[in-house]
């Protein structure tokens, strides 16, 4: 029941058809009984820097979801940002601080590894392959350095958007051994797709012949929950992290950063009423 005392949280992208968010976050606040809503909010991107403005003004909004294809814009509209945000140059949480300035983090890479924690993965002097240098695949390769990866290997089809984030990396994580490479996945404790490759149809990635069964595969894509690429993974006997795990295990950082306790991955899949 929304009430005049309800907090809302928009969520912020253009189209919003596809949005899961609010299937997650929904079902979870009215378990626990908190007295906030997520409202997908459909911004064309000439319209954002207005419409953001405009919602904060809003006594009743504590913070905001960001995606795509906000994200990047969202950086130049905050008061303060986390080193992810400065690492990845975009942001998908907003919250307003007493003060009313507004601080901005980004959990993409955080779910994501939290996801690998979950499995067992261990980051202190990780070889990581990351394919794909853009906003999800930054925000992952900022995670993994703050988690203590010893080499991140960065390929894109764009080079100067590989060595760009190679250069980012190292200004906050001096001692990281980083640089921009080939798509090759042997040799890697962790490979990871973080390119929008990843239905049927699509090439993949990276060679599969290449990935030996003792390297991790991570993927990002969510619209369907075995990709050709974690298809092969697993036949190889690799272990997997599929697509929605970051979705998952970034929720309870998002609910952390809002101050709404936390929560596991597996209580928010049992309340929440998304399907591939």
């Amino acid at each position: 029941m929304i009430s005049g005392k309800t907090q809302l949280l928009p969520l912020f992208g253009y189209p919003t058809e596809a949005f899961k968010a609010p299937l997650i976050y929904n079902p979870w606040f009215e378990k626990m009984g908190i007295d906030t809503v997520v409202v997908p909010m459909g911004i064309k991107p000439e319209d954002f820097p207005t419409v953001f403005r405009s919602v904060f003004r809003m006594t009743n909004v504590p913070g905001a979801l960001v995606t795509m294809p906000h994200k990047i814009a969202t950086v130049d509209l905050l008061d303060g940002m986390s080193t992810a945000v400065h690492i990845a140059g975009s942001c998908n949480a907003v919250v307003r601080r007493p003060d009313g300035s507004l601080w901005g983090d980004m959990f993409d890479g955080v779910g994501f590894c939290r996801g690998l924690k979950q499995k067992g993965f261990r980051f202190d002097g990780a070889r990581c392959l990351l394919v794909g240098a853009g906003g999800v695949g930054a925000a992952i390769a900022a995670s993994l350095a703050a988690e203590g990866a010893a080499t991140i290997t960065i390929s894109d089809i764009s080079q100067a958007s590989a060595d760009s984030l190679a250069e980012r990396l190292k200004k906050f994580y001096p001692q990281l051994e980083t640089g921009s490479g080939k798509n090759d996945a042997a040799g890697y404790d962790l490979v990871i797709n973080a390119t929008p490759l990843g239905l049927p149809g699509d090439p993949l990635p990276m060679d599969i012949t290449r990935l030996s069964p003792d390297t991790f595969v991570g993927e990002v894509v969510m619209k369907a929950e075995m990709t050709p690429l974690l298809q092969a993974a697993k036949e190889r006997g690799c272990r997997f992290q599929i697509g929605t795990d970051m979705l998952f295990e970034m929720i309870p950082a998002y609910l952390e950063f809002f101050g709404y306790g936390t929560a596991t991955a597996d209580e928010l899949r049992s309340v929440a009423q998304i399907s591939y």
